[in-house]
């Protein structure tokens, strides 16, 4: 369980940082409300696994599904790593740790 809470712990600041370098180079405002939204609820996600496992891991692996429909297609169509490709293994990443997080509890 440690192992995912620091994962989505990192995940989290990174989709932050995605969001804030996107409004910084595009001036795109989505950008940044989409990345701190995403990021501060795997940041939560993580924060609950101790207490709440279920409900972290829940948010984890939701938050994760949606990055996933959002930054594969874009990923698929572009062939941009950054920031599409970046996302699409975080977030397949994120969805991995949530269920193996929840087989093993």
């Amino acid at each position: 369980m440690e192992a995912a809470k620091i994962y989505f712990i990192i995940f989290g600041i990174l989709t932050i940082a995605g969001g804030v370098v996107g409004y910084v180079k595009a001036g795109s405002v989505a950008s940044i409300i989409a990345g701190s939204i995403t990021g501060v609820l795997l940041l939560v996600a993580a924060f609950l696994l101790p207490e709440r496992r279920g409900m972290g891991l829940a948010t984890a692996f939701i938050v994760s599904l949606l990055l996933i429909a959002q930054f594969a297609p874009k990923f698929i169509r572009t062939g941009r790593v950054m920031p599409a490709g970046m996302m699409s293994v975080l977030s397949v990443i994120g969805l991995i740790a949530a269920i193996v997080a929840w087989v093993k509890k």
